[in-house]
């Protein structure tokens, strides 16, 4: 049985700083035992990546991700930022479909996959909606977005999805 959240577990294992691992092996000035630090060092982050412990990604991945994830308020984990971009302000993407227009709100799909709603939608956003539209969200106060519908002034908006 799993110890409550929040119990110590003496039968875990101390976590790993596998990069940590492989800046010590630097240091080894002995070409064979370095070498040998280096393949214990790499064979245990290889490991954790077989074992989906460990999870590699570069900046592209980093970057799709948070394109994926924008409108949606998330802690600072530390994974998907603090690079020099900084926090997304604001992104530009295309209509994917159209879900639904009722009256005067319209809930529309991008090509990240995130579902956004504009209500109180004037006649010249409703007429310009469609897919392959582009559109421009722009962070604005109480999590609420600008949208830009096909380069037309801003109306407000937020991610349901």
């Amino acid at each position: 049985m799993a110890p409550a959240i929040g119990q110590d577990d003496a039968a875990a294992p101390p976590a790993v700083n596998y990069l940590e691992n492989l800046k010590q092996c630097q240091a080894i000035e002995a070409d064979a035992d370095r070498l040998a630090c280096y393949d214990q060092a790499v064979g245990r982050v290889v490991t954790a990546s077989e074992e989906g412990e460990v999870r590699l990604v570069d900046r592209e991945d980093v970057q799709k991700t948070r394109r994926r994830l924008f409108g949606f308020t998330i802690p600072d984990l530390g994974i998907f930022g603090g690079d020099d971009e900084g926090d997304m302000a604001m992104l530009e993407s295309t209509v994917k479909r159209v879900v639904s227009i009722r009256r005067d709100t319209i809930v529309f799909e991008i090509e990240e996959g995130s579902i956004w709603q504009i209500d109180d939608a004037p006649p010249r956003v409703l007429r310009r909606l469609d897919s392959g539209t582009p559109v421009v969200f722009k962070k604005a106060a109480l999590g609420s977005y600008f949208i830009r519908v096909d380069g037309q002034t801003g109306v407000k908006g937020k991610r349901i999805q």
